[in-house]
């Protein structure tokens, strides 16, 4: 399908092909620099294709009349504003980290929230831009992160199917984009995990597809990918049990690892999409495989009727399918019984009489 595949860092995207795996960072550094850059080592040595940053200011971000989201509230949280500016790095510090990012091989990734950031953003070495699933109706920011002609993710959660075909329309011009199917909750319960909605983002897009998984399973990116993800997001963190919006939907390290490692298994196991004749399925094939048997012995020059023919193993002969085509041909030679038939012992169609 055309507009499936691009790249990202050096990595091919493609529908069918090895899921390009993002580390979401996010604000799971708790506002420090230097974490942020221990989990961008983390994110690499864990087998993550990209680390992704959120690039926000709150006054920006949130009017006077913004309020906090449940979960946000169950974990402590009391004013919106006060809860990202102790989460913020600014945009100076979050070049630095796409640069460390980049010396070490991984690449970076970062949402913008506003407008007026993306000036900044795109000026800095970020391998593609993704857009936070609120902001999927967000006509002004989706243009604005399509500009700089990068490579664009867009993530769904909490849309509906005409919500992200409308989205499509507005990035039609863009040739490196990919949507993520996703559940706003967080975390999200196995039940809600929503993942087939994959299925009717790429009916409605025609762009590749992937997951940004708030589940709190190891399994689930594997999961994905057998039902079709190209794309997998996944929050990571220092501690699932630290203090914070995020990192209760998150894995640790040595769980994001395993989140990897299953999720390339899987990618392995899917295989190709073309249903085809492997290599290793050659030998059983033949052994395995029916070809005509002579059911008694017929003699040079008789035609082959139904009662000569018998259905058995080896597949070294006439192939079963070709039955009808056999019965009323002229044996060339003598065929002793039990033999399997070739095409050197019938003669081309002829008719009885």
């Amino acid at each position: 399908m055309s507009g499936t595949a691009f790249m990202v860092g050096g990595r091919r995207i493609s529908m069918g092909g090895d899921p390009f795996v993002i580390a979401e960072i996010g604000v799971n550094h708790d506002g420090s620099v230097a974490r942020a850059a221990e989990l961008v080592h983390a994110a690499k040595a864990a087998g993550a294709d990209a680390a992704k940053f959120q690039m926000f200011d709150a006054e920006m971000l949130m009017s006077r009349d913004a309020v906090l989201a449940a979960y946000q509230r169950a974990r402590g949280a009391r004013d919106p504003r006060e809860l990202l500016r102790g989460l913020q790095i600014g945009p100076d510090a979050l070049g630095a980290l796409a640069e460390e990012c980049l010396r070490i091989g991984i690449a970076p990734m970062v949402t913008v929230f506003s407008l007026p950031l993306f000036e900044v953003a795109a000026t800095q070495p970020w391998s593609a831009f993704k857009t936070a699933s609120p902001d999927i109706v967000n006509l002004p920011l989706l243009r604005a992160a399509s500009a700089p002609g990068k490579p664009l993710i867009v993530s769904t959660g909490a849309a509906t199917r005409e919500e992200v075909a409308r989205a499509a329309r507005w990035l039609s011009h863009h040739a490196d984009l990919a949507f993520l199917q996703c559940t706003s909750s967080y975390p999200a319960a196995d039940d809600h995990a929503a993942i087939g909605g994959m299925h009717e983002i790429l009916a409605v897009t025609s762009r590749a597809v992937g997951y940004s998984d708030h589940t709190q399973s190891v399994d689930s990116g594997a999961i994905a990918v057998a039902a079709g993800a190209c794309v997998l997001e996944k929050h990571l963190t220092y501690d699932r049990a630290a203090a914070g919006p995020d990192h209760a939907a998150s894995l640790d390290p040595s769980q994001f690892g395993e989140y990897v490692r299953l999720a390339r298994r899987a990618a392995r196991m899917v295989g190709s999409s073309r249903k085809v004749l492997q290599e290793v399925e050659r030998d059983v094939r033949q052994v395995s495989r029916q070809s005509l048997v002579a059911a008694r012995p017929i003699a040079a020059g008789a035609f082959i009727t139904a009662a000569d023919l018998a259905v058995k193993r080896p597949g070294t002969g006439i192939c079963a399918s070709r039955y009808d085509e056999v019965v009323g041909r002229r044996a060339l030679r003598a065929i002793e019984e039990d033999r399997v038939l070739t095409d050197a012992d019938v003669a081309m169609r002829e008719t009885v009489g």
